[in-house]
């Protein structure tokens, strides 16, 4: 794969990262049918449908959302994406969809959870209920989280998919682990094929850790260390990964790591402060845990993440000084309480 220098604009970077591997190519060959996206409009949404489009041509892909940001819509149907507006929350929307052979599961809510829980549970795990008995002839892959662990010690692997999701605090992470158990259930239930991918911080240049760290730099605000370290992965590659994971499917569902190799916070800072020619300002102390994920698993199933940190630090060093647009969303990496 040939790498860019820098991204010069959105265009460039979306184009790039919606590029299909040689491996998705094919994996979406052996799979039959067409391709549902639901909850297309989020972060991550709209690169990965048009990439399973450009992997897959002669395949239906379809996104369904809201679609309350302008513009969006057109876009995606532009880029030869069906796009069907509906309220997942609605029974009778969600029925009124057409038939698909894969879904790709991609709503939910995270931030504003403090102080509207109930939103969120419904989204997280009402939701999720709906959309199993909905499409159980259906292969599932589901983007889940690595918040749905405990946090672990920061000298060993980080969580393997063996170990049991138990949500330190906050809402939003156990409302993540009823996600997980209600597709489960009607996985077993129904013998729905299926993947539950618990993703770690994908990297868009608009978005993400090193971004957040990026910003806190030219602010000259000061970066807590107490979350000392974090798995990071270049969204082209996290939703490259995810579309191969419907050729991975399994009955019932199961768990897979999502995410790149770990970084330290500390060394992250720094090596983008030489990049920025500005020296970070690192307060406290790291924590002996983190929320880590060992993602040997994702490795043999697809090789080795093909967007290196040192790439990624280049780009975003590069993107955040130019001010380039951001989607203003922090990833609050740093929280420890699972308030969002």
């Amino acid at each position: 794969m040939n790498l860019p220098r820098r991204f010069e604009d959105v265009e460039q970077l979306e184009d790039f990262m919606s590029a299909p591997s040689q491996a998705l190519v094919d994996a979406l060959a052996r799979v039959t049918g067409d391709i549902m996206v639901l909850g297309v409009a989020g972060k991550m949404g709209p690169t990965l449908a048009r990439m399973a489009k450009r992997a897959a041509p002669t395949k239906r892909v379809f996104g369904v959302a809201r679609f309350s940001e302008s513009g969006l819509r057109e876009r995606l149907q532009q880029q030869g994406v069906e796009c069907i507006q509906a309220d997942l929350l609605s029974r009778d929307q969600l029925y009124a969809l057409p038939e698909a052979d894969n879904i790709v599961f991609m709503a939910g809510r995270k931030f504003g959870s403090t102080g509207s829980e109930w939103l969120t549970w419904a989204m997280n795990a009402h939701v999720p209920a709906l959309v199993a008995q909905r499409y159980c002839k259906s292969r599932i892959v589901t983007f889940s989280t690595a918040c749905v662990y405990p946090f672990v010690s920061v000298a060993g692997k980080g969580a393997g998919e063996e170990l049991p999701p138990t949500a330190p605090s906050g809402e939003y992470a156990n409302s993540c682990v009823a996600r997980e158990r209600l597709f489960e259930h009607f996985s077993h239930q129904y013998r729905t094929a299926g993947r539950l991918l618990r993703l770690s911080y994908a990297i868009d240049m608009r978005y993400g850790v090193l971004l957040d760290l990026a910003k806190k730099m030219l602010a000259r605000e000061p970066i807590d260390l107490t979350m000392g370290y974090a798995n990071i992965i270049w969204q082209g590659d996290a939703n490259d990964w995810a579309l191969q994971s419907l050729a991975h499917c399994e009955t019932p569902t199961s768990a897979l790591n999502l995410s790149g190799p770990r970084i330290s916070i500390r060394a992250t800072a720094q090596a983008l402060g030489e990049r920025l020619a500005i020296a970070p300002v690192l307060s406290r102390r790291e924590a002996d845990t983190a929320w880590l994920v060992d993602c040997d698993q994702a490795n043999t199933l697809f090789g080795a993440p093909r967007v290196s940190l040192e790439t990624m630090l280049d780009w975003t060093a590069d993107w955040a000084q130019r001010g380039m647009s951001t989607l203003g969303k922090p990833t609050h990496y740093e929280a420890r309480d699972g308030k969002y």
